[in-house]
């Protein structure tokens, strides 16, 4: 990468590298200035069937490799990502907008994940279960097949790894769809697959026209499970189109996280906490903290000390020393953001902090605080996927387990508290795939990442994620 343009952007299928000639193209731009960086080439129809046969070839050859051989794979590849570590966040920041120290934090998690599910490539058991002499059953676990995989822009390096990592380690291949609008990043996380010594037809990387790509791979036979993080609407579209062949699916959707704050919390240190996890990736984070549920004792302190951190933090190009929080990702999400606020105050919330777009010629939105937001405010119910942070009262322990169950959403949820029996209530009540408790931290490589209701079914990460690309087989012998 030089003078801060991205390096080529091309698809790789079946081992090889295609670039924009005789392809059409979309430019890929800089969120934090606006300017292009690159052109990205787009799948043609006969690049998506090359790809598809590739899967096939792929996936008849990975699933009868010795899973040591596949661990060894993932362990070097999780090697290059360290190694390159500073190189890939510097891409990722460029292409994205996030300050690069949370950059250089998600590529060591990318290589974490590839290192557990390195370890998971030889612990697919199975079961013999008991019978009279002479007779044997046996359950045993085999890959699923070839697995499409779309994912997002907001984590341009751990995305794809979540997409590869546990398909390869279960045993079968993937043909992965990247977000267009950060590309250069999955380009760079191939690559040390392919350094890695990865065989070229067990992953493809393709970009194309969303639409055109998801209807291809899912329509085809050879596709057998779907892998997708992203947004509740597309998320159903999808499902839509991969119930015509039954296959398996694992949908990491929307969220729209609720945080109960209780009276008896430490309200400093849950400020400083959260303060700094509503803004992380300046909010474009689908376990990002959103609706806070404060109780009446410390709602005004609460609010207060929310809106003097946020209005100290800097928002800037990731690539500038000092800046806390960067641009949204592309023009959409400020956009959005804007309407979101101007709706909610025309209801009655209270502006904080921030509210109105940023500086310079980026896609920058300021951080922003909201109180008393009413509940008919447009973003109470629809998930804002950017810098803005939603306050309102409660009372009673069961009215803010009723305000965090009160959507169709059930990702993440938070909860502060120093109660321990209350602790246990909440974990219990609280709709939600992954709740946690006095920290913010969900994601871990040895534990399942994925939601409930609309926010999808199944997990990624911890063994469960590469389960889920496995399917079960009763083998009964007499």
């Amino acid at each position: 990468m030089t003078a801060g343009i991205l390096p080529d952007l091309q698809l790789y299928i079946g081992g090889a590298w295609r670039g924009a000639q005789g392809r059409d193209t979309q430019p890929v731009l800089n969120p934090a200035t606006g300017e292009s960086l690159g052109e990205l080439p787009l799948a043609t129809p006969q690049d998506l069937g090359d790809a598809l046969a590739a899967a096939e070839r792929g996936f008849a050859a990975w699933r009868a490799t010795a899973p040591e051989a596949r661990a060894a794979i993932l362990n070097r590849t999780a090697a290059l990502i360290r190694e390159r570590a500073d190189a890939l966040a510097a891409i990722a920041t460029l292409e994205q907008g996030k300050p690069l120290a949370e950059a250089r934090g998600e590529v060591i998690g990318a290589a974490m994940i590839l290192e557990f599910h390195a370890g998971e490539a030889v612990r697919n058991y199975g079961r013999v279960l008991p019978r009279s002499p002479g007779l044997r059953s046996m359950v045993v676990k085999q890959p699923v097949g070839p697995v499409a995989a779309f994912c997002a822009w907001n984590f341009p390096v751990i995305n794809p790894v979540r997409k590869i990592s546990p398909a390869l380690a279960a045993g079968c291949s993937v043909i992965l769809k990247p977000s267009e609008e950060t590309p250069a990043s999955a380009i760079a996380v191939m690559r040390c697959f392919q350094d890695a010594g990865l065989p070229g037809d067990v992953a493809q990387l393709v970009f194309g026209v969303p639409d055109t790509v998801s209807r291809t791979l899912l329509a085809s036979p050879v596709t057998r499970k779907l892998s997708f993080t992203g947004s509740v609407p597309v998320g159903k579209q999808l499902m839509r189109l991969a119930a015509d062949t039954v296959m398996r699916m694992t949908m990491e959707l929307g969220g729209h996280s609720p945080v109960l704050v209780f009276d008896d919390c430490d309200v400093e240190k849950a400020l400083d906490i959260l303060v700094a996890h509503k803004f992380r990736n300046a909010g474009q984070v689908c376990v990002s903290p959103t609706r806070f549920h404060v109780q009446d004792g410390i709602y005004d302190r609460f609010a207060a000390g929310f809106a003097e951190r946020t209005k100290r933090l800097t928002v800037g190009d990731g690539r500038d020393a000092g800046t806390n929080m960067g641009p949204t990702a592309n023009p959409r999400r400020s956009g959005a953001i804007e309407a979101m606020v101007e709706n909610a105050r025309a209801r009655g919330a209270t502006l904080l902090a921030g509210g109105g777009r940023g500086e310079g010629q980026g896609f920058f939105f300021q951080p922003t605080v909201l109180g008393d937001v009413p509940l008919d405010a447009a973003v109470m119910n629809d998930e804002p996927f950017g810098p803005l942070a939603l306050l309102r009262r409660f009372s009673a322990v069961e009215d803010a387990i009723e305000q965090a169950n009160r959507l169709p959403y059930g990702l993440a949820a938070y909860c502060f508290t120093e109660n321990g029996r209350r602790q246990n209530l909440l974990g219990d009540a609280v709709e939600a795939g992954m709740v946690v408790i006095n920290n913010v931290r969900t994601s871990w490589p040895d534990a399942p990442f994925g939601g409930m209701k609309e926010s999808g079914f199944g997990s990624e990460d911890g063994p469960e994620g590469v389960e889920a690309h496995m399917v079960t087989k009763a083998i009964h012998v007499s």
